[in-house]
């Protein structure tokens, strides 16, 4: 298990650079923000977080697989 911190401070950063690329290269990053929106949305209602599996499986922030 991660930090809910570590999870929202990931989803917020990606959130920002998908806007961010939208708007100066090209629409269809506005995509990606619809993405991690829905991965938000899911997870919220399953419980299962791919971001939290991949943190656990590299080690990264004392995430736990």
């Amino acid at each position: 298990m991660c930090d809910d911190k570590i999870i929202r401070r990931f989803a917020g950063g990606f959130i920002l650079a998908s806007v961010a690329l939208g708007w100066w290269v090209s629409p269809l990053f506005y995509l990606f923000t619809v993405f991690v929106a829905v991965n938000l949305l899911q997870s919220s209602f399953t419980g299962f977080c791919p971001l939290e599996k991949i943190l656990g499986r590299l080690g990264l922030f004392n995430c736990q697989p």
